[in-house]
């Protein structure tokens, strides 16, 4: 199967990279138009229909020579070196919240039980927000971030769909939409502070191309703290309450994205309520077919 990362490449700067057996192909070294950049590519990919874009990008990996291993990139970010960057350019990430049974439980419970998020449940209309702009985003291996003033901050691993300018679904991401628990749940209107700030948002390893997913995929969460697994969990997107193609199309109403944007599709699996980040801890999420999102906590 292959894949779409972004990759930061000493002297060059950023590459758009496809992966295959492990081994990573430099797409922007070709020369063609459409791997210019991720944007380029996006919009280009958007066009196209799911065949014909794996059709091209196996065709330009037949032709390359691998310049690393995939093994090569799994570190922090260090301009030294190179390392994988976030997928995306100037996309930005938008999310639905309240998609599974475990969040609509979780969130009226962190708000006393006022009954908002029940209602957002069984609405018509989903709940979606502004989750990053694509400077507050991370890669893998880079660190995400507790609030300064939060008491109770979560991880939140999501599929994340990536959409072209034209609303097509061009492929999946893992997500971690990082959150202030105490901070919402003192009143729903400080959501935006709970969920908007600065390295709140990570996305990677890969793009996983949509002809190469389709139907539910398993999502697992364990954070490590001290070398010792403080949580471990697992759920299924089979258990979202509404279908991906519905999100998109809410997402979309009176609104456009030039770039593209990324979707977060929602959380099923929640940490205790006596569970905080904390500097030094490390979340890993994975995802089936798409792989594994790690960062550690600053």
């Amino acid at each position: 199967m292959l894949q779409i990362c972004r990759f930061f490449q000493p002297a060059l700067g950023p590459r758009l990279g496809a992966i295959l057996d492990e081994r990573v192909y430099d797409l922007t070294a070709t020369g063609r138009p459409a791997f210019a950049s991720f944007n380029i590519w996006l919009s280009w990919a958007g066009q196209q229909g799911a065949a014909q874009v794996a059709a091209v990008l196996a065709d330009a990996t037949a032709n390359l020579t691998p310049i690393y291993d995939w093994a090569d990139l799994q570190h922090q970010p260090d301009p030294a070196r190179p390392h994988l960057l976030p997928p995306l350019d100037a996309q930005e990430v938008w999310a639905a919240g309240v998609t599974y049974l475990r969040s609509r439980q979780a969130r009226e419970e962190e708000s006393n039980k006022i009954g908002v998020y029940d209602r957002v449940y069984e609405a018509e209309r989903p709940e979606i927000f502004l989750k990053a702009t694509p400077h507050r985003v991370v890669g893998p291996h880079d660190f995400i971030r507790v609030r300064a003033d939060a008491s109770w901050t979560v991880p939140e691993p999501e599929l994340t769909v990536l959409l072209s300018p034209n609303l097509q679904v061009v492929g999946y991401t893992a997500g971690n939409d990082v959150s202030s628990r105490d901070i919402e749940g003192e009143n729903p209107l400080y959501l935006p502070q709970a969920k908007i700030y600065t390295r709140s948002c990570a996305l990677g390893p890969v793009i996983t191309l949509a002809a190469d997913l389709s139907g539910p995929v398993e999502i697992e969460l364990a954070i490590q703290r001290a070398g010792e697994t403080v949580f471990a969990g697992q759920i299924s997107t089979a258990q979202m309450k509404r279908p991906i193609s519905e999100l998109v199309a809410y997402l979309g109403r009176e609104n456009e994205f030039p770039h593209g944007v990324f979707l977060m599709t929602g959380t099923g699996l929640v940490p205790p309520d006596d569970y905080t980040l904390q500097a030094g801890d490390v979340v890993e999420i994975t995802i089936e077919r798409i792989g594994r999102l790690v960062n550690p906590v600053m």
